[in-house]
């Protein structure tokens, strides 16, 4: 067993991880100070998630060794790791809806954490007002907004006196007043000697936070750096290469007819848990992109089923094409009329996983594929192919599975395909969630590309920078209502950050929006 006296929290010697055909972590050596803000970085398929599982005791190196403060360590389980001090917040938040808050925490922690806390609930409000996160022991999860879950996962965390805290994309989801509050959190920890590991897409964040940063590539460290150093831009050339720098400065384009409507559309969630949809008015212009911002569960999935004809609710009168009334229609009728759709699940709504991807790009594009009742397989085999070089999408030709792609990957070959019916109208969800910096380039451009061509675009996204940089017009969604709709540029992040809150709604605003 390796042992010496050492300043480090965390260190990773050689940690090599392979799976059949994927070298995913090859030699890695990392090591993080107490108190250090570390930055892991990387296209997908870089090897973070496997390396950070591998810290949480998830995955189980194949060569390596863990110490932790100076110890060689075996972490074999997540429950060791958190003995040990390591937390975990996956992007993903794993929390039971029907449980409160005390109840979710209670049932991560051992029976000897629970035994030295005498009042969990107590100790819930204790940490909740020494960080400043605002976690109400007695809520129930179902009624929280995603950022405050998030501080649920954090405060489980925290509970468990973690030394070294691992976020991954935490503020894929936030509003940017919830973002800052998170980084408060993040820089007192830090204060206090804990450690943090912060995976994140968001390259202006790293250079905000972070004290230093690992950059992965095919599974190896290519690099490392002082982010307070670097730029977004320098930090993106050294992940992607010169690709990145294209990535800047798009200019904004006004719309010219208005080429679909909604008008005071108002429909009650289906799921008990969902958001009423509540007097939404907007129209999309050719030639343009309009950008709608929301932390999730604030009617983002309401309005693009809906839309979209996935619902299959009729709404006649408030859904208009033209002239043309669509809210009766289903999904196959609105795309014979010129709509495209990106959803935000790319496995099982946006590609169907164990279909190949030349059958994949059948399902929504049969026009031109399809003579005499017959499948013209030559044809749509030659078009996935198209698709496949034309966006670079990684995969081992067009009979390649779709589950066999990374999210990246497969969200360049959902895009193309739907780009490639030259849609007069694409709703798009989420575009690059999860999606690396190269893979994301290419998305952004192949949208303005459609958005010239005279389509016109509904962006619906999360993530308040992608829609600055994208979106022509701006409006934010809370709690199902719509905001006013403004011009990008005469805009900015705080006041859309306020909207994204609420502060529009049972105001005049809210009136406006109306009229």
């Amino acid at each position: 067993m390796k042992t010496h006296n050492s300043i480090f929290r965390l260190e990773l010697d050689n940690i090599t991880k392979e799976y059949p055909g994927c070298l995913a972590n090859d030699s890695i050596s990392l090591s993080l100070m107490p108190g250090e803000i570390h930055a892991l970085l990387g296209e997908n398929g870089a090897g973070k998630s496997t390396l950070v599982k591998t810290i949480y005791g998830v995955v189980s190196p194949d060569q390596g060794d863990i110490l932790w403060n100076g110890k060689e360590v075996s972490i074999k389980s997540p429950s060791i790791a958190r003995d040990l001090g390591i937390g975990m917040v996956f992007q993903h938040f794993s929390l039971f809806e029907t449980l409160t808050v005390s109840e979710n925490i209670e049932l991560c922690l051992s029976q000897k954490q629970l035994s030295d806390i005498e009042d969990l609930p107590h100790r819930i409000s204790q940490l909740s007002e020494e960080y400043g996160l605002d976690v109400d022991p007695s809520r129930y999860v179902h009624s929280l907004s995603i950022g405050e879950r998030q501080r649920v996962e954090i405060m489980r965390c925290l509970v468990q006196s973690v030394k070294l805290l691992i976020l991954d994309e935490p503020t894929s989801v936030l509003t940017p007043q919830e973002v800052a509050g998170l980084f408060n959190v993040l820089r007192t920890l830090s204060k206090e000697g804990c450690s943090i590991l912060f995976i994140s897409h968001k390259l202006h964040e790293v250079t905000d936070i972070c004290h230093k940063a690992t950059i992965l590539r095919g599974g190896k460290v290519i690099e490392t750096c002082i982010p307070t150093e670097e730029t977004p831009a320098s930090i993106a050339k050294m992940m992607v290469g010169d690709l990145a720098e294209q990535d800047a400065g798009y200019s904004k384009k006004e719309g010219t007819e208005t080429v679909f409507k909604a008008t005071n559309l108002s429909l009650t969630s289906k799921h008990p848990f969902g958001t009423t949809l509540k007097d939404i008015n907007f129209e999309l212009k050719a030639g343009e992109i309009l950008g709608i911002a929301g932390v999730a569960g604030n009617g983002q999935d309401e309005l693009m089923a809906i839309i979209s004809g996935e619902d299959g609710r009729n709404v006649k009168r408030a859904l208009t094409m033209g002239r043309l009334e669509i809210g009766h229609m289903h999904p196959g009728e609105r795309r014979k009329i010129g709509m495209a759709y990106v959803p935000e699940e790319r496995l099982g709504r946006g590609a169907v996983p164990e279909m190949s991807l030349t059958e994949n790009a059948l399902l929504t594009h049969s026009k031109g594929f399809i003579k005499n009742g017959l499948v013209q397989w030559q044809s749509v085999k030659e078009y996935a192919s198209e698709l496949i070089n034309k966006y670079k999408v990684k995969c081992h030709g067009e009979f390649s599975e779709a589950k066999s792609l990374s999210g990246g990957n497969l969200q360049k070959f959902i895009m193309g395909r739907e780009i490639g019916q030259s849609p007069k109208v694409l709703i798009c969800a989420h575009p690059t969630w999860g999606v690396d910096v190269g893979a994301a380039l290419a998305i952004h451009q192949a949208l303005l590309e459609l958005r010239d061509q005279g389509a016109a675009i509904l962006l619906i996204s999360e993530d308040i920078d992608e829609l600055f940089l994208l979106a022509d017009r701006m409006a934010a969604v809370c709690d199902g209502y719509l905001s006013p709709l403004i011009k990008t540029e005469d805009t900015n992040i705080d006041q859309i950050g306020q909207w994204m809150a609420g502060t529009f709604i049972n105001t005049a605003d809210v009136q406006e929006a109306k009229a």
